[in-house]
């Protein structure tokens, strides 16, 4: 590569990113629900005519790695043409879970398609059984509206029979509607900066640096797995339970390295399981690409460059690759977190100069809602330490990238009082370097309704490494007329007016023996 190529290789990486930075911030700031608009839980991304992801957004990891197979069932099952939009979040087409909506847009030049952008947003009610629809479900169907690759947009124009029909099967139907609008506006946004930038450097250059950052993210990762040491390494872990009866449930990796290749094997996993927290194919794929990242010390853009050296291995029917009807909704955000964890476990056994103890290993998710609201969200905890380093406290860790929601706009908008929002004391795995806090946040409820907890940790703290203590497990609890109950990890229950829920997170794994 010439001095002029690495310097135009680097020009066309930040214009990529900055485009899919700018589709996220309108996105953001059109939505209308505070999911989205505060915490930002939404991704953008940019692909190749042909479904390669070469340029994401720094947003939400666990979207990131899923969306290349939405652009790919799109492919698959729709003929594009100028102006048109496909909406979607079938899990088992490269969906995450239903309320992550995907909307991919085609980009054409010359009467041929050259790209697409796309991006996925957290949709606060999506329908099925329970308010937010984030419930303990036992198959996909409980969980709300699944919607195959329809076509939103035809010639520009939106569809008013589809979307009608998606209205007609959520909660909270204005604000669905008005995060669906700034979708396509993100969309739109993307499409105009592409053809602005076809404009003043020509179709060629564009086409030819999206092609060239994938090879290039390809060989930079390359040379990352030559640098780890040849060999197998292994990890197991466990979820706490699927919340029907199931407990201590499998998850088992082995990661070989040889030379320039990789090849994880999830083989003796545990079964897919009754309760929602499975996870598909999508949702495995996305947590390998983020653990993978983490390697990288190169500053390279991310896209499907990096899994062209990889070789997954996900057995039918289990936890980590379920088939139709398994429940998902818990799969995205609790399962990816311990992915995440036994992935990251075995490779401390690979380069343990680089890799920290576990964090707060959920998500935390709390829905709830009644008549005429529906709101979620996730809560932070302890980040786990490294190898001179503390934990950080009070974030949201892994495969959630999304924000705090301010107490201020949570009680403007919703029949809730937030009691209590701060670190949880010595929470944080003990070692020479400490995990991070978790935090305890406190909902008095001001009206009846329903509502949905999907959390992990709750019976095993994130483990320490290298001789660190385990970060401290959460814990959840309904006070009801004065009198305290111990709620389960996961469970839908009814609530009413007074009610206080209380969320203690799990503080981070510490790292190293305190001397």
């Amino acid at each position: 590569m010439t001095k002029m190529d690495a310097i135009r290789n680097t020009i066309f990486k930040n214009i990529f990113q900055s485009i899919s930075e700018e589709m996220g911030k309108i996105l953001q700031y059109s939505a209308f629900s505070p999911n989205i608009k505060e915490r930002k839980d939404f991704s953008c991304a940019l692909f190749t005519g042909a479904g390669e992801s070469f340029a994401f957004g720094s947003h939400i990891p666990v979207h990131l790695g899923a969306m290349p197979l939405s652009v790919e069932a799109a492919l698959k099952e729709t003929q594009f043409f100028p102006g048109d939009m496909v909406i979607l979040n079938d899990p088992f087409r490269g969906g995450t879970h239903l309320p992550d909506i995907t909307l991919i847009a085609p980009v054409f030049y010359k009467n041929n398609l050259v790209f697409f952008v796309a991006n996925r947003a957290h949709h606060s009610d999506v329908g099925g059984m329970q308010a937010g629809s984030m419930p303990l479900s036992s198959e996909i169907f409980q969980e709300g509206i699944i919607i195959p690759p329809l076509k939103i947009l035809k010639r520009d124009q939106i569809d008013p029979e589809i979307l009608q029909f998606i209205l007609s099967n959520v909660r909270s139907p204005f604000e669905r509607k008005g995060d669906l609008l700034a979708q396509i506006a993100s969309n739109r946004r993307g499409i105009a900066r592409i053809m602005a930038n076809i404009e003043k450097y020509g179709f060629k250059q564009l086409s030819r640096y999206s092609r060239f950052l994938i090879d290039y993210t390809e060989r930079i990762f390359k040379s990352v797995i030559r640098e780890i040491p040849d060999g197998e390494y292994g990890f197991r872990d466990f979820m706490d339970d699927d919340g029907f009866g199931e407990k201590d449930i499998l998850i088992s990796v082995k990661i070989k390295v040889e030379k320039e290749k990789m090849v994880i094997d999830f083989r003796g996993t545990a079964p897919q399981v009754t309760g929602g927290i499975n996870t598909n194919r999508a949702v495995t794929y996305s947590a390998v690409l983020y653990v993978l990242t983490t390697l990288l010390e190169e500053d390279i853009p991310i896209n499907s460059g990096l899994m062209r050296a990889v070789q997954l291995i996900l057995p039918e029917n289990t936890l980590v690759n379920a088939s139709r009807p398994a429940g998902l909704a818990g799969g995205n955000v609790e399962t990816s977190q311990r992915i995440v964890d036994v992935l990251l476990g075995a490779l401390a056994g690979a380069v343990p100069d680089k890799i920290p103890a576990a964090s707060q290993g959920t998500m935390n998710n709390i829905s709830f809602g009644g008549k005429g609201f529906t709101y979620y969200e996730t809560l932070g905890g302890g980040t786990g330490a490294g190898p001179g380093f503390h934990g950080e406290s009070g974030v949201h860790s892994h495969m959630t990238n999304s924000l705090n929601t301010p107490v201020e706009a949570l009680e403007r908008d919703f029949p809730v009082r937030i009691e209590q929002y701060s670190l949880r004391k010595n929470s944080g795995g003990k070692g020479k370097f400490n995990g991070g806090n978790g935090v305890v946040r406190s909902y008095r409820f001001l009206k009846a309704g329903q509502a949905s907890i999907l959390s992990e940790r709750r019976t095993r703290g994130p483990y320490g490494l290298n001789g660190g203590r385990s970060g401290r497990r959460g814990k959840n609890t309904m006070i009801r007329e004065g009198k305290k109950q111990k709620l389960n990890s996961k469970l839908n229950i009814a609530i009413k007016a007074g009610d206080l829920l209380v969320i203690e997170t799990p503080g981070g794994g510490g790292y190293g023996k305190k001397e």
